[in-house]
């Protein structure tokens, strides 16, 4: 099956400064420094869509709620 792919809005598109952060402040930041996307946290392990979507960022965080991936659209 082929990947699905949305045009890439305008705007930042990764925050590394942000591993180690909780995830709901993580997700905060990103939704204002680019309003075009959402932000939407998940435990590490759980299952995602496969399919890249430029107005989505994943946010990986441990069991503390800690982000411990680099948030990047897609």
């Amino acid at each position: 099956m082929a990947a699905i792919f949305h045009a890439a809005p305008a705007g930042k598109s990764s925050w590394g400064e942000l591993v180690g952060v909780k995830g709901q402040v993580a997700a905060t930041t990103i939704e204002r420094e680019n309003p075009l996307v959402h932000a939407h946290v998940i435990q590490e392990g759980t299952p995602t869509t496969r399919d890249l979507n430029s107005s989505r960022v994943w946010l990986w965080v441990d069991s503390n709620g800690i982000v411990t991936k680099v948030p990047r659209i897609g």
